[in-house]
């Protein structure tokens, strides 16, 4: 599906239910940025790093670090972030030492609402408006969001704060982040699903609340691990009478069966997928790998490079 034009925003947020295969879809979408001539970079959220390790490298920890020619990796903590946020305000690292890293100060911060979030979409969002010697910082910058409740809530910060808080320095932040969220010039959100039931389920959820409470432009709706239909009805009902043979026979047989089913219940999926979300679909293969790394990323970023 060629023309979607993904990579030609400045923020590609990539979000669906856990372990749909994000953060394989995020490095992919880092890789052909790289491959593109973009300086791009990637950005996990307070997570056991994946980005970073898919291809090769090691983790990055909180400052980004060149995993391969043109992409960066970092990993956003609330921590790390509300020391770079209190240190922008602060200007002087001395003073946020003597505030922020007093422990009865961050008791109090812990309590504040929604103040972890603000300053871990604060850091993200702030990476892809800096600028360094007259030209953006990053020509791409790919969030890895949290899965679908907890991106939501990440996402929602800025207008929750909005019609919130009086104005003043944290209002201020919340409208130039939420202005960067909105902007369909800048930013698309696409989600990722599995050619199954529950994830399918999840996804249209999602596609709603991005919609109707967070009016971030939508991309594209990613379906991951498609199995492939490569049996017809007769050679499927053939497979059932052979699994009852002898092995080697019955369980090749068996396996084949199998497959056909799970292949038929992704496609009914997808189909339930694509009426309910009017969004541009696409579709990454079911792959067999020994080891999930840098090749297998190579291969989901082939396939995507048609469409993005």
């Amino acid at each position: 599906m060629p023309g979607l034009a993904l990579l030609d925003h400045r923020l590609l947020i990539i979000t669906g239910k856990g372990g749909v295969g994000k953060s394989t879809i995020s490095a992919a979408l880092g890789l052909l940025g790289a491959r593109r001539g973009k300086r791009v970079l990637v950005c996990e959220v307070n997570a056991k790093e994946r980005v970073a390790p898919l291809l090769g490298a090691p983790a990055s920890g909180s400052s980004a670090r060149e995993v391969v020619p043109g992409l960066f990796t970092v990993d956003v903590t609330p921590r790390d972030a509300m020391r770079e946020y209190g240190t922008m305000v602060l200007r002087f690292r001395s003073i946020y030492d003597a505030v922020f890293e007093n422990r009865l100060v961050r008791f109090f911060l812990r309590a504040i609402p929604s103040l972890a979030e603000l300053v871990v979409l604060g850091k993200i969002l702030h990476e892809v408006r800096a600028e360094e010697h007259g030209r953006p910082r990053w020509d791409l910058v790919v969030l890895d969001a949290p899965a679908t409740g907890h991106a939501v809530q990440l996402l929602r910060v800025p207008a929750a704060l909005l019609d919130t808080v009086p104005p003043g320095p944290l209002r201020r932040d919340a409208q130039w982040m939420h202005d960067l969220l909105v902007d369909p010039l800048t930013t698309a959100l696409s989600i990722v699903t599995l050619p199954e039931e529950m994830p399918v389920n999840e996804a249209i959820d999602l596609d709603s609340a991005v919609r109707d409470v967070l009016g971030i432009p939508r991309g594209a709706l990613v379906v991951n691990a498609m199995p492939e239909a490569i049996f017809s009805e007769e050679e499927r009902a053939r497979l059932g009478e052979l699994e009852r043979e002898p092995p080697p026979l019955g369980p090749a047989a068996r396996a084949a069966w199998l497959q056909a089913l799970r292949a038929e219940q992704a496609a009914r999926s997808l189909t339930r997928a694509r009426a309910a979300l009017d969004l541009p679909t696409i579709l990454v293969p079911l792959l067999a790998r020994e080891r999930w790394d840098r090749a297998a990323v190579e291969d989901v970023a082939a396939v995507l490079a048609g469409s993005v």
